[in-house]
C-alpha cells in the first residue's frame, strides 16, 4: 500500500529536515563534485525527486510498532488498485495484482486451518519462483514468520537453521524436497500433515502427473490450496508494523548462521526508501531480480519497492551472466537489484554492439566497486546507480539519494564511524573509555545508534544479539549496533564501504563464517585444528577462504583429495576455502584466541609464505600444491574462480 501524506505537520516537518539536510549537502558539494554541470544534475534530480522523498520520509520515520499496518497491507491495496496488471514475471507467465494477492491468500487460510498463527514460523525452502512469494506472501498475512531458508545449505548446516525456526509447517519446492529429506528425521514438528510439497512446474497443466510426484509424507500443496479459501483472513487486519515478518539467515560471526529478524516495519521503510525516495518507481516500472530471494537484496529491497509503487517485478531462477538482458529486454525492465559481483559478471562478458539497448535506467543494490562503477554504467548506458549500504539485522541503512559515483550515499539515522584496530579487531577507545570518530576522509567501523525510532531487532538468539551491541560508546548509558564493517567518511553526511572487519567475509555474493568452515575442518580426521580467513583475489569480487591447519599424522600423508570431497559434502561451494596452508602451528594470543592478521596480509603469496600451500582450481575434484607457474596464472586472471 502506498502510504499517503495527511498529516500536513508532519509534511511540514520533514520537509525542513530535508531542507536542513540539503544545505549541509550542498555546503560540502563543491568540495566533492569538482564539476558544476555535475552539481546542478545533483540539485535537478533533488528537485524532481522531492515530493516522493517527503512522502517517503514520512514512513521512514514511522515509531509507532502498534500501528496496524503490514506487507499484506501493500499486497490487498495493488490487487485493488491494480488487479489486472502485471504484479510478477516468470519465463512465459506473468501474474496479476490480484492473482499473487489471491495465491498468498490461500496460504494464508491453508496455514491458519493447519493451526499456523501469528508468532508461528513456518520454514520455505524453495528456489526462485513466483510460488515462493505466494507462500511468503500467505505467511505473513497470517502475521506469522517466514524463515526463508538458503538453497544452498545442506545436512548439518540446514538443520541448524531449520531448528531456529521452530517451524510450524514447512512449504518445500520438489527441487529440494531430497534435500529436506536428508534432514527431516531431525525436524519436532515436521509432521506429515505440515509439510508441504511444491511441485516445480505449474501442477494446473498436469496435476495428475504432479500429484503422483508428491511424496505420501508430505501435503500436495497446489491441491490443498485450491481448497483454501480465498477471502482475507481476519489475522491479517491485526499485523502491526512492529510484528516480525521474516527470518534471513546470516553466518554472522559466530559459526553457524543466525536468524536475523525482519518487521514489517523495516520491509515498509525499505519500500519507501529504496523505491520511493531513491528510485521514484511508478506504477509502470518493472525490477529485474535475478538475485535469490532468501537474499535480503530480493525479497526486502526489490519485493517491497515494486510493492509499494505497484510496479513489477520480473523473476529469474537463477542468475546467468549471459542470459541477464536478453531477459531485461524480454520483461521490458527498467531497473534490477544487484549485489557488487554480478555487476562484474556482466562485465566480463565480450562486449556486444548492443549493450546500450536496453530499457533499464536505474539500478539498485550493494557492492559495486570503484573500480568499475563508471565503466559499468557507461557500457550499459544506466543513468543511475542507486548503491545501499544496510545489514539484514542492522537497523540503519545508506542510499545513495544523489547518484553520485563511488559512495553508498547518506544515512538519515544517527550513525557514527570510530577508529577501529584492524590487529587486535576491536574499536579504539580513549583514556575514559569512550570511542573516537573518524575524520572526513577517515575509514573505520560503522555503528548505528539504537533508539526506540531506529530499534536493533536482533536475532532470534538474544544473546548473539547482545553481542552486536556497543554500550557507553560516546556516554554512559547509549547503545549502538555494530555492523562489523569498515567505512569511509565521505563527508557531505555520504560514506564509502571498505571491507569487513572480523570473522566474515564475501564470496560469490555470500557472507562466509571462518567459525562455521574452521568447525567442518577440524571434524577431518587428518587435522588437529584450523583457522580461515578470507584473502584478496586478483581479478575477483570479495575475498576467497584460506584455511591454515595443523595436521594430526605425518604431512607426506595428507590427503587433498579427501578433504576435497569432506567440505564438497558438508558446505555451500562459495564457502570451501580456495587456499588451504600446512603449518606446524597455529599462533594465538595469550588468551588463545587465534592470530588471522598474518594470514590475511601473507594470503597465499608464495613470496613470503614457506608452508606448504595448496589451491582448489575450478572444476577440481582435489586440492593441488600451488606453484609459482599456478600463482602467476592467478595473478594474471588466467584462471577464473
Amino acid at each position: 500500500m502506498r502510504p499517503t501524506i495527511t498529516d500536513i505537520g508532519t509534511v511540514i516537518g520533514a520537509a525542513r529536515d530535508l531542507r536542513g539536510t540539503a544545505r549541509d549537502m550542498v555546503r560540502d558539494l563543491r568540495d566533492t563534485f569538482s564539476d558544476r554541470d555535475e552539481v546542478l544534475d545533483r540539485a535537478a534530480l533533488l528537485s524532481h525527486k522531492l515530493p516522493q522523498i517527503v512522502e517517503g520520509l514520512k514512513v521512514i520515520g514511522k515509531s509507532d510498532k502498534s500501528e496496524l499496518f503490514s506487507i499484506g497491507s501493500f499486497l490487498e491495496a495493488n490487487a485493488r488498485e491494480r488487479a489486472n496488471e502485471p504484479a510478477i514475471y516468470f519465463e512465459d507467465r506473468m501474474y496479476t495484482h490480484h492473482e499473487l494477492d489471491e495465491q498468498a491468500t490461500r496460504w494464508a487460510n491453508l496455514l491458519a486451518s493447519r493451526g499456523v498463527k501469528k508468532g508461528d514460523a513456518v520454514a520455505i525452502l524453495m528456489e526462485n519462483r513466483p510460488e515462493l512469494l505466494f507462500a511468503v506472501g500467505g505467511v505473513v498475512k497470517l502475521g506469522a514468520i517466514a524463515g526463508v531458508i538458503n538453497t544452498n545449505q545442506r545436512k548439518d548446516v540446514l538443520l541448524h537453521s531449520l531448528k531456529l525456526c521452530e517451524s510450524k509447517a514447512f512449504a518445500i519446492g520438489e527441487e529440494l524436497f531430497q534435500t529436506f529429506t536428508e534432514v527431516r528425521a531431525d525436524l519436532e514438528n515436521a509432521s506429515n500433515s505440515c509439510v508441504f510439497f511444491v511441485p516445480d512446474r505449474d501442477a494446473r497443466a498436469d496435476d495428475e502427473r504432479g500429484a503422483a510426484s508428491c511424496p505420501p509424507d508430505a501435503v500436495y500443496a497446489p491441491q490443498a490450496l485450491r481448497e483454501a479459501s480465498t477471502y482475507s483472513p481476519l489475522e491479517r487486519a491485526r499485523v502491526s508494523l512492529g510484528d516480525p515478518c521474516f527470518y534471513i539467515f546470516t553466518s554472522g560471526t559466530t559459526g553457524l548462521p543466525k536468524a536475523a529478524v525482519m518487521s514489517h516495519m523495516r520491509w515498509a521503510k525499505a519500500s519507501a526508501a529504496f523505491g520511493k525516495v531513491a528510485m521514484h518507481m511508478l506504477p509502470e516500472d518493472t525490477l529485474y531480480v535475478s538475485l535469490p530471494l532468501y537474499h535480503n537484496n530480493a525479497l526486502t529491497v526489490a519485493w517491497s519497492s515494486v510493492a509499494g509503487a505497484g510496479a513489477a517485478m520480473a523473476i529469474r531462477r537463477k542468475f546467468s551472466a549471459s542470459q541477464f538482458w536478453d531477459d531485461v529486454r524480454r520483461y521490458g525492465c527498467t531497473s534490477f537489484v544487484y549485489i557488487g559481483e554480478l555487476c562484474r559478471y556482466l562485465m566480463n562478458q565480450p562486449p556486444k554492439p548492443y549493450d546500450k539497448i536496453n530499457p533499464v535506467t536505474k539500478i539498485v543494490g550493494n557492492g559495486l566497486r570503484p573500480d568499475i562503477w563508471k565503466a559499468f554504467k557507461e557500457r550499459f548506458d544506466i543513468n543511475e546507480v542507486y548503491e545501499f549500504y544496510a545489514a539484514s539485522e542492522g537497523n540503519i541503512a545508506f542510499v545513495n539519494l544523489l547518484n553520485a559515483n563511488c559512495t553508498v550515499g547518506l544515512c538519515p539515522a544517527p550513525y557514527a564511524i570510530v577508529e577501529y584496530d584492524i590487529d587486535n579487531d576491536e574499536p579504539v577507545r580513549d583514556r575514559d573509555g569512550f570511542m573516537k570518530r573518524v575524520p572526513r576522509g577517515g575509514t573505520g567501523l560503522l555503528l548505528g545508534e539504537v533508539s526506540k525510532k531506529y530499534d536493533f531487532d536482533g536475532y532470534t538468539d538474544k544473546s548473539a544479539s547482545e553481542k552486536k551491541l556497543f554500550r557507553n560508546v560516546f556516554q554512559q548509558g547509549d547503545v549502538w549496533f555494530n555492523s562489523g564493517d569498515l567505512l569511509r567518511d565521505q563527508g557531505f553526511h555520504h560514506a564509502q564501504f571498505v571491507d569487513r572487519v572480523g570473522d566474515t567475509f564475501r564470496w560469490k555474493s555470500e557472507n562466509v563464517s571462518t567459525n562455521e568452515v574452521a568447525e567442518v575442518m577440524n571434524q577431518f580426521e587428518q587435522i588437529g585444528e584450523s583457522t580461515v580467513v578470507g584473502v584478496e583475489v586478483p581479478n575477483c569480487e570479495g575475498r576467497a577462504g584460506l584455511s591454515a591447519f595443523v595436521l594430526n599424522l605425518p604431512a607426506e600423508h595428507f590427503d587433498p583429495s579427501g578433504l576435497a570431497s569432506w567440505l564438497r559434502d558438508r558446505l555451500p561451494a562459495y564457502a570451501i576455502p580456495l587456499f588451504i596452508r600446512i603449518q606446524p602451528s597455529l599462533e594465538v594470543t595469550g588468551t588463545f584466541k587465534q592470530k588471522k592478521g598474518d594470514l590475511r596480509k601473507e594470503g597465499f603469496d608464495l613470496a613470503v609464505v614457506s608452508d606448504p600451500l595448496y589451491v582448489l582450481l575450478p572444476r577440481a575434484s582435489e586440492y593441488v600444491r600451488l606453484t609459482p607457474e599456478l600463482h602467476r596464472e592467478i595473478l594474471d586472471g588466467k584462471i577464473a574462480f
